[in-house]
């Protein structure tokens, strides 16, 4: 057991702890065994950089922030890798119609997608890996499965042999007869079967292309992620996130690419997707043309009010996106928010308290059982209702006690706004401004200093013939 108290937040480690993971590999609930003691090789699907990122893109990456970051609470040494394909059909086709080259796409796209993420507070991931720096690797892992018999050249490319894998569609929960009796792809007549996928594109005129032994070419969508990860994790590791969308093809095909090269039982031993996000019902799409821009999303809206709304409902199911759901988030947030701050300005002597170790170890059981962050949130809900029916019996060391539970939670879901910096004494005497106006019944001063004061963040309650106040 390791204890560790960093910033007044008590983190305590417990390798033997059980945590428990829904594997869409084995669709049940099966306990957390890391491949090395106390460290953790996670990767998620990054985006493709060729357009702006939407709520769906949130859902996933606040989510697998969440956690990566409660993973290293729990004492983990977390390795949080992520690609990014900055070339494929969709770059192309975008370059064409901005008149600038797909490499200059995938620059701009991929720096708005860090500037997204940064206002989301997504910051755990320790590499972005982008799939053009990875050609030789990528080239290695094609040559090695035409080797083992099961890549075949054609004219206008390499391609995977899905019959030739006897556990193609394992992680879909579909047998190969299913899977080749649904298959709607455009004819190819280069291609043996109709469900082979492409590894390698041979060039197009016009189009951007590296050398290989197969001719000038581009890797195809599914082969760079495990040209990535094999480059940072070896041929399997522990956790493969993304969304549910990416179950089939995509991670269907990166389990036959590695595991038809290594001859081992798995790519990754556990499987996490995160669930869709409806609008009006509908699955959002950008075909659909009902998708939702997270940097629409944040003109109205605090990052932390969508950080809740995500994380505030169990990750597996689909989110029904709407105003009133941004609404109700933004209203639980300013309720937690300003609890925490009360805390800050407590003048109580009162013998009011809970049992904060017992609290946090609690929510940290909740988060175990499959990253139940929901559960978690209403827990503090409860506390914070405890807080503010109790208040004026809360003393400032018991406040101080509270605020830990504040903090814990906040480490992973991230979900504590940040503080504009105030100076307390122009503030109080401000206040005590308004207190003397009241007395005599200036109330047009009183109420227009409490106005400046409100516009400024700061919030003030008349207790009597006191006046509390806390920074918003």
């Amino acid at each position: 057991m390791v204890i560790d108290q960093t910033n007044n937040i008590i983190i305590i480690a417990c390798y033997e702890q059980l945590m428990l993971i829904y594997n869409t590999l084995t669709r049940r609930l099966q306990e957390f065994n890391e491949m090395h003691r106390g460290r953790v090789n996670l990767f998620v699907c990054g985006p493709t950089v060729q357009d702006h990122f939407h709520i769906g893109h949130a859902r996933t990456y606040i989510f697998f922030d969440a956690v990566a970051k409660f993973l290293k609470l729990e004492g983990y040494s977390v390795f949080y890798l992520q690609n990014i394909t900055d070339i494929d059909d969709k770059i192309i086709n975008r370059a064409k119609e901005m008149g600038i080259e797909p490499s200059e796409v995938a620059k701009i796209y991929f720096s708005e997608f860090q500037e997204d993420m940064k206002r989301l507070k997504v910051d755990s991931v320790n590499f972005f890996a982008r799939a053009t720096l990875y050609i030789d690797e990528i080239v290695s892992q094609i040559s090695r499965m035409m080797e083992k018999g099961y890549a075949y050249e054609t004219d206008d490319g390499v391609y995977f042999e899905v019959r030739k894998f006897k556990d193609y569609g394992e992680l879909s929960n579909q047998s190969l007869d299913q899977i080749i009796a649904g298959y709607r792809v455009a004819v190819n007549e280069n291609k043996r079967n109709p469900e082979d996928f492409v590894l390698w594109k041979k060039k197009k005129a016009g189009e951007p292309s590296w050398p290989s032994p197969w001719g000038e070419g581009r890797p195809g969508w599914h082969i760079e992620d495990t040209a990535i990860t094999e480059t940072y994790f070896g041929d399997e590791y522990d956790i493969h996130g993304g969304g549910s969308d990416l179950i089939f093809p995509h991670h269907e095909a990166e389990i036959a690419q590695m595991r038809s090269i290594s001859g081992k039982r798995y790519l990754a031993h556990y499987w996490i997707h995160t669930g869709m996000i409806n609008i009006n019902k509908e699955k959002m799409s950008k075909s659909l043309k009902n998708f939702i821009t997270i940097r629409d999303i944040l003109k109205d809206y605090r990052p932390e009010d969508l950080r809740f709304a995500i994380l505030n409902a169990n990750y597996r199911t689909q989110i029904e996106f709407s105003k009133e759901l941004m609404e109700e988030s933004k209203k639980l947030i300013d309720y937690i928010n300003d609890t925490y701050r009360k805390l800050e300005y407590v003048n109580g002597s009162g013998n009011f308290k809970i049992d904060v170790n017992s609290v946090i170890s609690e929510m940290r059981s909740l988060a175990e059982n499959d990253f139940d962050f929901h559960s978690v949130i209403v827990k503090l809900l409860a506390i914070t209702g405890e807080i503010n029916r109790n208040f004026e019996g809360i003393n400032k060391e018991v406040a101080e006690e509270l605020k830990k539970v504040y903090l814990w939670v906040d480490t992973f879901l991230g979900i504590l706004e940040q503080k504009k910096e105030v100076s307390k004494g122009i503030v109080d005497d401000l206040v005590e401004l308004r207190t003397r106006m009241r007395k005599e019944k200036n109330f047009l001063i009183s109420d227009a200093i409490r106005d400046v004061l409100k516009k400024n963040g700061i919030h003030i309650e008349d207790r009597g013939d006191v006046t509390v106040w806390w920074q918003e």
